[in-house]
């Protein structure tokens, strides 16, 4: 049997002391084998990154220390060796992508001087010879025009380039072991999957082994050939990718493959895990995930599960699962779970209650001493659309392709340039600044970032009345009664209204924000990637509520994303968006099971894909080179054709109709011609 590469043994990590010791590692084993990409899946705060942190002694002192255990390098334990040693073990012969780049890389740096000091620290390479390498690595890292990206510094380059260029330092000194702490979280899918594809290539070409850490199940089944789930501070279950996909065994890991949102699961609420992570500072008496699982019983309250070894190599930490213990009880909660939701329409169900024609939104470039417009940014330009009443449409694409500022631009938010934005019978962007302030009690919007979006010096009570206060909703005591309504119906304790906004966890700020935006009584709400940052226990419940919502009060939203899957379970209409223009639009069904344009089948194929991981077929996904195109200067002809694989002369020259193809799918491609003309010859 081939010795491992890294060796992790009963490591524990804590920081703080006495009545305050957090336990944030807290016997964590596992071991790597060389070439091997190994993942560490779970909730936020379950200790993933402070396992990868430990292991390359990133831990932040005095706070914190690893109080017991040993980390193996090829059979060396680098606890025990001396802090100028381990200079030489980091990005040596360990190296580490961190989640966020931007707060990783030197803003005052050049790329091409921050690849260069780790080939100078690690490889002693200098002048020339360390220019042609960092070159290389650029290069190799998917980096178009390498030279004039050496000069650059990270706020000129986008967050995909960002990525790539950490994953170059990373690559400099040829680590034998990568870890990679959510790599690709903050990426769009068509990003995403290039990133995925070049790890997967560079760890094929090198050698070198990866531990993942995320909590996507989609990056794991593409990526992963072994697979530890954590659960506070603890690894819960362990197992090969084929078993962990086929079976998993531990009820933590259950309730994820559970919470994932997915067309077949529209019409029924997502299972979610109720409650959340427990403080790591408990001192655990038993399973520290007893109060959240359907399948406790007595015993899991008064003993700690012990670890189990399962057939092939897979093992758990779970008394349903340890011989020495009597059958469990039958799970409670998960039936209830999936409950379809009752026939009964909503209030107002197709009603007409947004029309959107021709909106754009430009942005002047100022240049000179007398401020002249040089140019324009085009964020949005040309967009129409229809919102029944209690219907969602779901706005989507890639970062920067307009979509939030078109939402802005919906609510008047930001001035329209041009078009029509007609709510409820009146048009919105003719109205005098006091009518368009009455109208705004209908129209509400939850930010992307919860916690940026809130007065951290205001109580929650005040956050959620402030609202009814501007718009003269009833008298205090009033308001003060709709606050703790509104508090209930989004699933928290109104005794929680006096506290500040950070002392919430991420999924409990968004319900908040919720219940911001409904204070008002609105009739459509702009949802901004309200879910992108939560894990995906705490996104079900916050589509469930936003589900129940509408079903209850006969609200439309437009859910502006880029998680498909979230589409699939929420949507009713999609509308597919690139460089401020929207290429393809109808029903989910229509849009999704059966895509046309060349940028929505990119999306589509790009996407993380657990079914066919665990069927065994490989992702085959449309290759889209490079990233979107500037607003100011697009493209002449198709906005896409740069990147598209099957563009013709035409789309280099004319920009595409829009062709019905059936039903309500619209397009604007060259492949296609309405129903009564057929497909474009040579599609």
């Amino acid at each position: 049997m081939t010795e491992p590469l890294l060796q992790v043994d009963s490591l524990r990590t804590t920081f703080g002391s006495g009545d305050r010791l957090v336990r944030a590692v807290d016997g964590v084993s596992f071991d790597i084998a060389p070439g091997e990409t190994f993942a560490l899946l779970g909730e936020s705060g379950c200790g993933k990154s402070m396992t990868a942190l430990s292991a390359m002694r990133l831990v932040p002192e005095p706070a914190g220390r690893i109080s017991h255990g040993a980390i193996r390098l090829h059979g060396e334990d680098l606890l025990a060796l001396p802090e100028v040693a381990m200079r030489d073990v980091r990005g040596r012969r360990i190296a580490m992508i961190f989640q966020e780049p931007m707060t990783s890389l030197n803003p005052v740096l050049t790329v091409g001087e921050q690849i260069g000091e780790s080939l100078e620290r690690h490889l002693g390479l200098r002048g020339g010879q360390r220019r042609r390498r960092v070159l290389a690595l650029l290069d190799s890292v998917g980096i178009p025009d390498p030279a004039r990206r050496f000069g650059e510094y990270p706020h000129q380059l986008s967050g995909g380039m960002k990525q790539r260029v950490m994953i170059a330092i990373a690559l400099a000194g040829e680590p034998e072991l990568l870890i990679a702490d959510e790599p690709t979280t903050a990426l769009d899918v068509t990003i995403q999957a290039q990133v995925l594809d070049l790890m997967r290539q560079l760890q094929k070409d090198m050698g070198m082994s990866i531990l993942l850490i995320t909590h996507d199940l989609g990056v794991v089944a593409e990526m992963a050939d072994r697979v530890a789930v954590m659960y506070a501070g603890q690894i819960v279950e362990q197992a090969s990718r084929e078993s962990f996909f086929a079976d998993p065994k531990h009820p933590y890991s259950r309730k994820l493959f559970e919470s994932l949102p997915n067309m077949g699961k529209r019409g029924q609420r997502l299972a979610v895990i109720r409650g959340s992570v427990p403080s790591l500072a408990t001192v655990f008496r038993g399973c520290r995930f007893v109060d959240r699982c359907d399948y406790a019983w007595e015993a899991c309250r008064e003993q700690a599960p012990v670890w189990t070894p399962l057939a092939a190599g897979q093992g758990v930490r779970c008394h349903l699962h340890d011989p020495a213990r009597q059958p469990a009880p039958v799970a409670m909660a998960v039936a209830a779970a999936k409950t379809a939701v009752g026939d009964t329409p909503p209030p107002g169900d197709g009603e007409e209650l947004l029309r959107v024609d021709g909106l754009k939104v430009h942005f002047p470039i100022h240049k000179g001493l007398l401020r002249r417009v040089a140019n324009v940014v085009r964020a949005v330009d040309d967009v129409s659309f229809d919102i029944p009443a209690a219907r969602t449409l779901a706005l989507v694409g890639e970062s920067g392709c307009g979509k939030t500022t078109a939402g802005k631009g919906i609510l008047q938010l930001i001035p329209p340039t041009a078009g029509m934005v007609r709510f409820a019978g009146r048009e919105l962007t003719a109205l005098p600044a006091r009518e368009l302030r009455r109208q705004r009690g209908e129209l509400q919007i939850i930010f992307q970032d919860p916690f940026s979006s809130m007065n951290p010096r205001m109580m929650i009570t005040d956050i959620i009345e402030e609202g009814m206060v501007t718009q003269g909703i009833g008298d205090a005591a009033a308001r003060a009664a709709r606050v703790d309504r509104l508090l209930n119906q989004v699933g928290l304790s109104p005794e929680l209204k006096h506290r500040y906004p950070h002392e919430f966890s991420g999924g409990q700020r968004q319900r908040i924000c919720i219940a911001r935006a409904l204070a008002v009584e609105p009739r459509l709400i702009v949802c901004d990637e309200p879910t992108s940052a939560l894990d995906v226990s705490v996104q079900a419940q916050i589509l469930n509520l936003l589900k129940d919502l509408q079903d209850q009060l006969g609200l439309a939203f437009l859910f502006i994303t880029h998680d498909l899957s979230v589409v699939e379970y929420l949507a009713h209409e999609v509308a597919v968006m690139y460089l401020g223009r929207i290429v393809e639009q109808g029903s989910v069904e229509e849009v999704l099971n059966n895509p046309l344009h060349p940028y929505t089948q990119a999306l589509l194929a790009a996407v993380p894909s657990i079914e066919k991981s665990a069927e065994g077929v490989e992702r085959k996904v449309l290759k889209v080179e490079g990233e979107m195109p500037s607003p100011v200067n697009p493209p002449s002809g198709c906005h896409f054709h740069p990147r598209c694989p099957l563009a013709m002369d035409v789309c280099r020259r004319d920009y595409p109709p829009q062709a019905t193809v059936e039903g309500t799918h619209v397009t604007r491609c060259f492949l296609y011609k309405t129903q009564s003309e057929g497909p474009q010859s040579g599609a």
